[in-house]
């Protein structure tokens, strides 16, 4: 026999607005949970990329450090590198323009932090659902909540039956819009948290490893943990 009251009684018995409140909870939920497993996965390989990162300043030349970096489009840190080298080429040998006012060191920087912006607006992409569902999810659940009450009254009122049982039943359905709507929520707010933690991770590593590229294509040298320059990856014409 099947239960009076639950999930599926409020679904069965609710209007259409409860089942589009409902339906947009679910569609929320899933939208969160597909962002939240993507963007994770994402900052796992994104960590692999930064430990890979470590060994291109043990390579014998640049070339060499690339091919450690792994051949995979997608790598920032490999993306990085080339960006910082294809800038120090083009101010080297480009002439007769606005750039040739700045000195190689401010045009790299600008270039690798041009690249650093634009992955780090690929990190962000996707939070902003996660925020969005984490701080509409209950006011949607307890609005739900307010139309499936109301409705709940009416119906009462309309049997004139008013006892413990009668009103418990109706009430308690409506109020399982509120849990829903928690239910979505939390996991958005906490994956929205933990996701951004990630993102800072990889982001110090990227700055730093832009960093130390700059100082090697300015310089020909790796800046070391003691601020002094550590020869390392000699900078050969046209690397």
């Amino acid at each position: 026999m099947e239960s009076q009251f639950g999930i599926a009684n409020v679904w069965t018995q609710g209007d259409f607005v409860t089942r589009f409140v409902a339906v947009l909870l679910l569609a929320m939920s899933l939208a969160s949970w597909i962002v939240i497993l993507v963007k994770a996965l994402d900052i796992i390989q994104f960590k692999k990329y930064a430990r890979a990162a470590q060994s291109f300043w043990h390579s014998e030349d640049f070339a060499a450090g690339l091919g450690k970096l792994g051949a995979d489009p997608g790598n920032p840190f490999r993306q990085l590198a080339l960006e910082g080298r294809e800038a120090t080429a083009h101010h080297r040998n480009t002439k007769g323009q606005l750039h040739d006012s700045l000195d190689v060191s401010d045009w790299v920087t600008g270039c690798l932090r041009n690249c650093i912006d634009e992955f780090t607006a690929r990190l962000q992409s996707g939070l902003a659902i996660l925020a969005s569902v984490g701080s509409t999810a209950p006011f949607i659940g307890l609005f739900g909540t307010v139309w499936g009450i109301y409705h709940a009254l009416l119906a009462i009122g309309t049997s004139g039956q008013s006892t413990i049982d009668k009103v418990a039943g109706p009430i308690g359905e409506a109020l399982i819009m509120t849990a829903l709507g928690l239910a979505v929520a939390i996991p958005a707010v906490l994956g929205y948290n933990a996701l951004v933690r990630g993102n800072k991770s990889v982001l110090i590593r990227m700055n730093s490893f832009a960093h130390d590229l700059h100082a090697y294509f300015v310089t020909g040298a790796r800046v070391s943990s003691s601020g002094e320059a550590a020869r390392v990856l000699p900078l050969k014409k046209g690397a």
